[in-house]
């Protein structure tokens, strides 16, 4: 979190004629370089992994979904909206079945249509085992998000019936997950395997990845050059099908620089000219250079998502609530530079679905010690616990200070923290194979960011019993009949009034019941060079690139 001047020089001398520098052939160029906070380009074959990160600059930019969010605003959250698909119903006398007519006149990157067989053809490369097409590297990031969506069937060339596996309200909210790539990009990889690959596994599997060199959607911007873990560049795509999304931005690089200061050093040599979470103490100095920081609230959450398995130190709800009671989050708060909120829970007062929650989180180290003593915990007997974080990675913030700042916090609760640090792609693999998994390494918390703008991101997919690993990310394998019975009501209501009354009541048991230790909700700061103009920071993990200009 030492930001120096002597850091910036010696992360300039070494970039001024690396990966970052750029090209001359670019001069007459509109280029936007970013530097993300991923170790690695996040894949880029229709379902980006990194975490939202990815979603955020190889899905939206490149592709599109059946549904997205609305990113135009910044003073209200984001609302689902049409993408590809124009309207959608659920039937009235079946309700595990949907219909959705497409957009017409749409075409991919290479030229071939958009239309219902392409979008069967989306849903089998994830969910369909028997389909020559199906990736099993796209499910993991994929399925575990729509995990009720069981199938696609062509009614025309633009309409579409889906199917899941029980009646499920939240299905439009997820399909803003599942990218669209180009069947016919993907047979023309198909065909150029080598004869002498005569598996026919072997033989999808290779062409995947030539595809992901070459990529084909929708998307407002197209690929143009994909070093792997180096950089990403894609150029704007002139003929995207939506004006008002048209990019005036000719090309945009990506590039990963997992750590804090490196980004910032890489901002203020001119290296590039967007950074997402800048080092919180360098705040001034990018602002007094010029820049411009860009924040909003977030509907995101930064919890420890703790473990139920039995001898887990936190099944005892005395420990639960205990660390949530010692954790100074405004002092938390100051140490980011106030670029975060604090968390009583995944949606604060105000928010439709917050409820009223009887147990109400703050900053009460008193009242914490008093639950571990009862507990039979105390400063001689400390409770003992291993949390598995990343050292970075896509709404993680700062990981390593805010995990040492609790770590201090829970110390004079009668807690002893112990950490594992993961790279995160590998965190967020491990999230989805659960804590039983070898690769948990005997943590009994994780700490993995989540998005909270639909209901089964937010809370569904975290303790439901049908959510257990590897369907979802009940990682802690977390379960209460009480929950699972208010989960099944809430899903199977189509009215969205009544479905937010009882959302309301979900949030409120589950933070009565505390398996999360509850920190930050983040503000998704991202500092960008003056000359970048129309951003608009979304109240969303998103943000559309495709409507700014240079």
């Amino acid at each position: 979190m030492n930001f120096t001047t002597k850091s910036l020089l010696t992360l300039s001398g070494a970039l001024m004629f690396g990966a970052l520098a750029t090209p001359a052939a670019y001069a007459q160029e509109k280029v936007l370089r970013i530097a993300m906070t991923a170790g690695d380009i996040p894949r880029t074959l229709g379902q980006p992994d990194q975490g939202y990160e990815g979603n955020r600059f190889t899905g939206i930019t490149m592709y599109d979904g059946l549904t997205q969010w609305d990113l135009s605003h910044a003073d209200k959250p984001s609302e689902l909206i049409p993408d590809l698909a124009v309207s959608w119903q659920v039937d009235p006398k079946d309700h595990t079945k949907w219909v959705f007519k497409l957009r017409p006149n749409v075409k991919f990157h290479d030229g071939s249509p958009f239309n219902a067989d392409a979008v069967v053809w989306n849903v089998n490369k994830v969910l369909d085992k028997n389909a020559p097409n199906y990736d099993p590297s796209q499910v993991g990031v994929t399925a575990s998000r729509m995990p009720t969506l069981r199938s696609a069937r062509k009614i025309d060339d633009l309409t579409v019936e889906l199917t899941t596996s029980e009646p499920d309200s939240f299905l439009p909210i997820n399909l803003a997950n599942l990218y669209m790539a180009s069947p016919a990009q993907w047979q023309k990889k198909l065909a150029a395997v080598p004869a002498s690959v005569t598996d026919p596994a072997e033989r999808d599997k290779q062409a995947w990845i030539a595809f992901a060199a070459d990529a084909s959607g929708t998307g407002p911007f197209r690929m143009a050059r994909f070093v792997p873990r180096e950089r990403l560049e894609m150029v704007k795509n002139t003929d995207y099908w939506d004006p008002a999304r048209r990019p005036k931005i000719d090309r945009v690089v990506l590039l990963p620089l997992p750590e804090a200061n490196s980004r910032t050093a890489a901002l203020l040599s001119g290296q590039v000219d967007w950074i997402e979470a800048p080092a919180p103490d360098a705040m001034q100095t990018i602002e007094a250079r010029g820049f411009k920081i860009y924040s909003n609230p977030q509907p995101h959450v930064w919890p420890w998502q703790v473990s139920f398995l039995p001898g887990s130190p936190w099944l005892d709800k005395r420990v639960r609530y205990a660390a949530n009671l010692c954790v100074n989050r405004s002092a938390l708060k100051q140490l980011l530079g106030g670029m975060m909120s604090e968390a009583t829970g995944t949606f604060e007062p105000g928010d439709p679905w917050r409820g009223n929650p009887t147990f109400q989180i703050k900053y009460d180290p008193d009242a914490a010690r008093k639950l571990m003593t009862e507990a039979g915990y105390s400063a001689a007997k400390p409770l003992k616990v291993k949390v598995q974080i990343s050292a970075s990675g896509s709404g993680q913030m700062q990981p390593l200070p805010m995990n040492e700042f609790i770590q201090q916090n829970l110390k004079a609760c009668y807690i002893d923290v112990t950490f594992d640090v993961v790279e995160w792609n590998t965190l967020y693999t491990n999230w989805r194979l659960g804590a039983k998994d070898p690769s948990a390494h005997g943590a009994n918390a994780t700490n993995v960011s989540f998005a909270s703008m639909d209901p089964f991101f937010a809370m569904v997919r975290f303790v439901s019993t049908e959510a257990f690993p590897p369907v979802s990310n009940n990682w802690g394998y977390y379960s209460n009949p009480k929950i699972d019975a208010m989960i099944k009501e809430a899903r199977t209501t189509f009215d969205p009034k009544q479905r937010d009354v009882l959302l309301a009541q979900l949030h409120a048991a589950i933070v009565d019941d505390a398996p999360f230790v509850w920190i930050a909700h983040d503000t998704g700061p991202r500092a960008i060079a003056s000359k970048v103009h129309g951003v608009v920071q979304p109240k969303s993990w998103f943000i559309d690139i495709a409507t700014m200009s240079m």
